[in-house]
């Protein structure tokens, strides 16, 4: 079965991938034989991964995910999915008291 995946590097930083067989990929990332980036970033520990119904439907997830900002990727990472919904970077980008605001209004 297909697999879209994240890979904590040893810098802390992570890298998200997708694939047909997990165990085979991540050896070969362990191993040096995987993506350029993580090359340069050994060690790296699976941090989060999903099962996917189709290779095509794991690519665009991945590439969902390479363009989210760590934050989100930690929540997914965390199963904190519940607070992905609204993550967006208008929302991010808002002052604290806006927050506070927002949030006595929704009660």
């Amino acid at each position: 079965m297909p697999f879209v995946y994240i890979l904590r590097c040893a810098d802390g930083s992570y890298y998200t991938g997708s694939t047909w067989d997990l165990e085979r990929r991540l050896a070969e990332h362990e191993l040096g034989l995987g993506a350029n980036f993580t090359r340069r970033h050994l060690p790296v520990t699976l941090a989060w991964c999903a099962e996917t119904g189709r290779i095509d439907d794991a690519f665009l997830w991945e590439k969902r995910i390479q363009g989210w900002t760590r934050a989100k990727k930690e929540l997914l990472i965390e199963g904190r999915t519940d607070e992905l919904a609204g993550w967006s970077a208008r929302r991010r980008g808002s002052s604290v008291a806006e927050r506070a605001e927002r949030d006595e209004a929704a009660g």
